[in-house]
């Protein structure tokens, strides 16, 4: 499996706590859960842009200069949403402003290696689910948090295991 490099926002310390919370519903529930991902680089995100190639300086720098001024952003969340075939994934799905989802479009149109088309903002609750758990684990959430607060951008880059916070609000 390739291992995607990353730009993401990452939600303020109180939104982290919300999602971790779930996850840990989640776990307790006995069901998949991103509770169960050990990496330490594992935490709370909302993927932007996810390419086989690495995200260079020029890209991370457009990054940083367009939403960079918009951060933090209040972000409402939706509902949630199941994705996936025969092993789904569960996740909240977010209402992005106008502003955000047209630097998104741009930092995809400038890297290349997409595993998906399109944009759909999100944060992973569970991967991998079994199909007939699905209302379980949507049962074992309840409602999740009315908004995140998405606080700073980040690279992750797997070929060093790391991650490198590009703003810090």
């Amino acid at each position: 499996m390739v291992r995607l490099h990353a730009l993401e926002l990452s939600p303020d310390v109180a939104g982290a706590a919300a999602v971790r919370r779930d996850w840990q519903a989640l776990h307790d529930a006995g069901l998949p859960s991103q509770l169960d991902h050990r990496g330490t680089t594992n935490a709370p995100h909302v993927t932007l842009v996810a390419t086989a190639e690495p995200v260079g300086a020029a890209v991370a720098d457009r990054a940083v200069g367009l939403l960079g001024p918009l951060l933090p952003l209040v972000v409402p969340l939706s509902g949630m949403v199941v994705f996936g075939g025969p092993r789904p994934s569960l996740a909240w799905l977010l209402e992005m402003p106008d502003p955000v989802v047209a630097a998104v479009l741009e930092l995809r149109a400038l890297t290349t290696g997409h595993r998906h088309q399109g944009w759909l903002p999100h944060v992973t609750l569970a991967r991998r689910l079994r199909r007939e758990d699905v209302e379980a684990a949507r049962c074992a959430l309840g409602g999740g948090p009315p908004e995140l607060v998405l606080a700073d951008l980040r690279h992750w880059d797997p070929e060093a295991g790391s991650i490198e916070r590009l703003t810090l609000t």
